[in-house]
């Protein structure tokens, strides 16, 4: 189980508790949350990584590139 630490400003008196189960409850769903935040951006980065390698190949070939590889490639 997670634990807290709390700090009374006031009183100065420090004290170690326990989670509550919402508590818990919502690391879960906060951390379930931000994999799959990462697991989406390194998917369209690595998206993009393979549109331009596909751009790349055609335009060294002399083929026609789809309309997303032509977005890819900056001037």
């Amino acid at each position: 189980m997670n634990k807290k630490h709390i700090i009374d400003a006031q009183t100065g008196v420090e004290e170690i508790v326990d989670f509550t189960s919402e508590e818990e409850t919502q690391l879960a769903t906060d951390t379930a949350d931000e994999l799959s935040k990462k697991e989406t951006k390194q998917n369209a980065i690595a998206e993009k990584e393979t549109l331009k390698a596909s751009a790349k190949a055609k335009l060294i070939a002399g083929e026609a590139l789809t309309e997303d590889e032509a977005n890819t490639i900056v001037l």
